[in-house]
């Protein structure tokens, strides 16, 4: 009898725990997107592809801690790392109508400094983009944007 009791505990368990999985339904869960930052030249791809196409995986990883960007206009503008993460994850998919141009400014072991250009009909962004060695991985520390 108590075989019998251990068993009907053990199948209601097994089903109660399958129907929560299955309620759960896939990509329910929200999984950190582990993406390539092993070079300065993939942080870089990266960084265009989350600026540029709407790319939302990876965009935690993707910027240093001390990250911060400024923006050149009539009003200059401070931006700090958390309200990129934020404003780059609300673009999820949209991608921007330009075309875009990169070039290396400097490089050595532990930072590269690049122009990223995003024309547009209308108009041209210029960003300056600090990407660094953060441990093993890296990472954009600082970007400077000015329009023309």
């Amino acid at each position: 009898m108590k075989t019998l009791v251990k068993t009907f505990a053990a199948a209601a368990l097994i089903a109660v725990s399958s129907f929560a999985m299955a309620a759960e339904g896939p990509g329910s869960k929200t999984v950190k997107a582990n993406v390539n930052l092993s070079t300065a030249d993939s942080a870089l791809d990266h960084y265009v592809a989350v600026t540029t196409e709407g790319e939302p995986a990876g965009v935690e990883q993707l910027f240093a801690a001390d990250f911060n960007q400024k923006i050149q206009a009539s009003n200059a503008q401070s931006n700090s790392r958390s309200e990129v993460v934020k404003s780059l994850k609300k673009q999820k998919g949209e991608k921007l109508n330009c075309t875009v141009s990169t070039d290396i400014i400097e490089e050595s072991a532990d930072y590269m400094i690049a122009k990223v250009k995003l024309k547009f009909e209308n108009f041209t962004k210029t960003d300056l983009v600090t990407v660094e060695r953060v441990g093993g991985a890296w990472k954009v520390s600082k970007s400077i944007n000015s329009y023309k």
